[in-house]
């Protein structure tokens, strides 16, 4: 039994890496659809339209790409990715909490951004993982 708890505690680095490379594709993407599909000013609009402040689509678009490339780079990433949860909490409240729990309802439910929160938590409480830039 011993070498089998060593070998998984051996692989909990490596875990939380690929958690961490995950949220941070996760992020990329979705910065990068605000920034070259939809367009800074598309995007603000789009915020607009659901009656929040434009300004915020802007905010959401460097929060994501930051939190993409702190992720994917290992940058403090476990306190960085904090800056998620209330951005995905957010979404909740404002555009997905009201398409009920499936995301493959129509607009999208609160499934995706509660677990994708969820996992940033995770994150911060396992720790940053292997093959870090910087690291706490």
């Amino acid at each position: 039994m011993p070498t089998t708890a060593l070998r998984v505690s051996a692989l909990a680095p490596v875990g939380a890496t690929l958690l961490r490379w995950s949220l941070g594709v996760l992020f990329l993407v979705h910065g990068l659809t605000k920034l070259l599909v939809f367009t800074p000013a598309g995007t603000a609009a789009y915020f607009q339209s659901l009656g929040l402040p434009g300004a915020l689509g802007y905010v959401a678009l460097v929060l994501e790409l930051t939190l993409a490339a702190a992720l994917l780079l290992g940058v403090y990433a476990r306190w960085v990715g904090l800056l998620g949860v209330p951005l995905l909490l957010g979404t909740i409240v404002s555009v997905h909490g009201a398409n009920g729990f499936s995301f493959a309802n129509a607009g999208g439910g609160w499934e995706y951004p509660a677990f994708w929160a969820l996992a940033l938590l995770v994150l911060f409480c396992i720790g940053d993982g292997k093959w870090t830039l910087a690291s706490r």
